[in-house]
């Protein structure tokens, strides 16, 4: 349980609003391609010891959908597990595998075509609670997203003005990263400006969707340095699920996260986030949760993160980079990819192979993940080169 566990590749296919000329079970062959000449040529066929998929059988429309994963992945005839949810569980589960001393090559695979989604909003709809949400019926889902922001905002008297700036931040970062759909040079006023999708978010406060495949190997130590000069070390990771039900959920602040972050600096030995890591790649679907996870994550005091954001803090040149990579707001989000997106943007910082968006010192980050409305399952790990 003692050996290190190293990220030795990474591949990814897509980050498009719509990419037309793949279906999904194509997506996930090139995005695995791409990651085992990453890892050194590996072969999936005889390399690797297990493969974990995360996915939702709802979002590609065909029941048991995972029998749809061990082809495109090399995995046919091997073991491959699927877990409904997001990403970055897949890389914990992977990394637990490793741990035990019985495997170790495991590879990571996700994937998502929200592009093919005709009935999203009914989706959304029957993830919610049957008996108190779901019957309300609900014109637009991200109206629970608008309430946490209102609760938040005035628990902890955040402006809109903090939310507009995430998304300006965020959005610049984007037009540095080749993977990134939704790049702009937007300012501040220009957010406030925009007319509401659901006080107090605008569509300029909420990140689309994307379509996109990702594929992370993992070794251990030993075999890590088999394959790569630049192994890329998991310190720490963790996921907590809060009570799922909204009358017992907390709008104001994300448990799920600081409990997540807790338990991974714990692992890794942190104890002063903001001192000991470089940057953080943490979800930001809505504006306000950027907020709100980087609280979390114990890199602002909780209710201080807007003071902090308009002061330049969390910009890519301030003192704490936040989303250099533009996070969701400027990628887009791909559904169950988007934590496997925020770790191969901090894999690539960590390497130094982050092109026009690279950072000026990039030693150890932490990312984290949460799976969007209504759930309450945060992912968060702790990375180091």
């Amino acid at each position: 349980m003692s050996r290190r566990v190293a990220i030795i590749g990474v591949g990814w296919y897509g980050f498009r609003p719509v990419v037309e000329e793949a279906s999904f079970r194509e997506m996930m062959f090139e995005a695995a391609v791409r990651a085992y000449e990453d890892a050194g040529g590996i072969n999936p066929r005889t390399d690797v010891d297990a493969f974990a998929s995360c996915q939702e059988d709802f979002w590609e429309g065909i029941a048991i959908a995972d029998e749809f994963a061990p082809e495109p992945i090399g995995g046919t005839l091997r073991p491959v597990f699927t877990t409904p949810g997001d990403g970055l569980q897949c890389v914990a589960s992977a990394y637990m595998l490793i741990k035990t001393g019985q495997f170790d090559i495991v590879v990571a695979e996700s994937h998502a075509k929200p592009s093919d989604i005709v009935s999203m909003h009914e989706i959304m709809l029957f993830a919610m609670d049957p008996i108190t949400v779901r019957a309300i019926n609900m014109p637009n889902y991200h109206a629970l997203a608008a309430l946490e922001a209102q609760a938040y905002m005035s628990r902890y008297n955040v402006p809109r003005e903090a939310l507009a700036y995430v998304v300006a931040k965020d959005k610049r970062n984007a037009l540095l990263n080749e993977r990134a759909s939704y790049g702009a040079n937007v300012t501040v006023d220009d957010v406030l400006n925009s007319p509401y999708v659901v006080s107090p978010l605008t569509k300029l406060d909420i990140a689309p969707f994307v379509d996109a495949a990702a594929v992370v190997v993992l070794a251990s130590e030993d075999v890590a340095k088999r394959y790569t000069d630049t192994p890329i070390w998991i310190d720490g990771i963790h996921w907590v699920t809060e009570d799922p039900s909204l009358e017992y959920h907390s709008w104001e602040f994300p448990m799920h996260a600081l409990k997540a972050a807790e338990a991974a600096y714990k692992m890794a030995g942190i104890s002063d986030p903001i001192k000991e890591l470089n940057f953080a790649e943490i979800d930001s679907r809505y504006s306000f949760k950027e907020l709100q996870f980087i609280e979390a994550l114990k890199l602002a005091p909780v209710g201080e993160a807007h003071k902090l954001m308009l002061e330049g803090t969390f910009d890519r040149d301030g003192l704490f980079p936040v989303n250099p990579s533009g996070g969701a707001l400027g990628e887009g989000v791909p559904l169950e990819v988007h934590g496997l997106a925020r770790l191969i943007d901090a894999v690539l910082q960590l390497r130094g192979e982050a092109g026009r968006a690279q950072l000026s010192k990039a030693e150890r980050a932490v990312i984290h993940s949460w799976r969007g409305v209504p759930t309450t399952t945060s992912v968060v790990a702790v990375l180091s080169r």
